[in-house]
């Protein structure tokens, strides 16, 4: 059987960006993925590219590399992934104070403009005006996540990079084994997102990698027109993956619940005229526990039916995924803990930005060669 350089583990955006990358560089890739139809949070992603946001030096630089990779990359890949510039709209709730949430912002690249309450419905009338007290915009890049990655997997396997759909079951020393086979490499890297820490732990190797339940609608094709992609200004989905990570013994014992989950209400519309429409984040511990459908879509469409009416009662079908994430909002990248050859690549707060920079660049430090940027994430 082939032996690899590198075994790559998980095809959403991660492990297809980095397959690639790695590839492109020289390497002999595997990318192994458990799923024909991957369920991942590349799946089921709003698809916002937020090269706007970077507050400090680090994420500034990536941000500008995001944007610059971005603007290029269907012709690079040789496929449309429906790259666009859209108006992204902060709500501001109706209790909260504007200039006050607008000053949080004032540290991004791009400062988000302040709107007032009749602006912001001029520039999305499905905006409920009792709902909010203005909102913030900025112009916010956008993808079409799925086949963002197939196309990274394409332009992968005509590279000549091999792919299998296998469930990874252990990481070996020289290798990985599936349910399928039992594949050979000089390295492995995990690019599993929620799934990360459960694969590593079975190897034996303990690391500062978590994850949230998200729940997300998907309608199908609809006429109404969403013109902007609306998100909440005060986002609570960082602030309860910071607090989640303070107990790090509870991610060791599968059913608990750390925290209460939050809803961030937010919605986008996809060129082909669908919506997702979300997205709740709930701290459980258990990759593989249960949530409550109903009770979960009932939550949903109501918070949603606040900030935009029209879109309450859309018929549409309700998905679960897992999002990974650090405990500093950086991603883990590099050789595990007395493990050189096993990697990780995962825990991307904001993954459709930060992830096609940083595997380019990852690729290139694989190959021997320096970089500051890498050298500052490896774990």
């Amino acid at each position: 059987m082939k032996t690899y350089d590198w075994i790559v583990v998980g095809g959403g955006i991660t492990g297809a960006a980095l397959a690639y990358e790695l590839g492109r560089t020289g390497f002999s890739v595997l990318l192994l993925e458990q799923d024909q139809t991957p369920q991942n949070a590349t799946r089921y992603s709003y698809g916002g590219l937020s090269y706007w946001s970077g507050t400090t030096n680090l994420t500034r630089l990536l941000c500008k590399e995001a944007s610059d990779r971005y603007h290029i990359l269907s012709q690079e890949l040789d496929a449309d992934i429906e790259f666009r510039e859209l108006d992204l709209l902060l709500t501001i709730s109706a209790s909260s104070d504007p200039k006050a949430i607008a000053a949080s912002y004032n540290n991004c690249v791009t400062i988000p403009r302040l709107l007032s309450v009749k602006a912001a419905c001029e520039l999305e009338p499905l905006l409920n005006p009792e709902a909010i007290s203005g909102a913030l915009t900025v112009k916010h890049g956008h993808i079409h996540p799925e086949k963002t990655a197939q196309a990274y997997i394409q332009a992968f396997l005509r590279g000549g990079g091999d792919m299998q759909i296998t469930k990874v079951l252990q990481i070996l020393q020289n290798g990985v084994k599936t349910t399928t086979a039992t594949y050979q490499s000089a390295n492995v890297v995990i690019c599993a997102g929620g799934l990360s820490r459960q694969l590593l732990k079975s190897a034996g190797i303990s690391i500062k990698l978590y994850f949230t339940h998200a729940e997300i609608i998907e309608t199908p094709s609809i006429e109404i027109r969403l013109r902007t992609l609306i998100m909440p200004a005060k986002g609570q989905r960082l602030p309860l993956e910071a607090e989640s990570t303070q107990l790090d013994q509870l991610w060791d014992e599968p059913g608990n619940e750390p925290l209460p989950p939050i809803l961030d209400a937010g919605a986008i519309q996809f060129q082909d005229g669908n919506l997702r429409l979300g997205q709740i984040s709930r701290v459980l511990t258990d990759p593989h526990a249960k949530v409550n459908s109903e009770t979960s879509e009932k939550w949903l469409r109501k918070s949603i039916g606040q900030i935009l009416p029209t879109l309450e009662n859309l018929p549409g079908t309700w998905y679960h995924c897992l999002v990974a994430f650090s405990n500093n909002e950086l991603p883990l990248i590099g050789a595990t803990p007395g493990f050189e050859n096993i990697h990780v690549f995962s825990g991307f707060s904001n993954p459709l930005v930060n992830v096609p920079p940083l595997a380019k660049r990852f690729a290139n430090f694989a190959a021997g060669n320096e970089d500051e940027v890498i050298t500052t994430m490896l774990v």
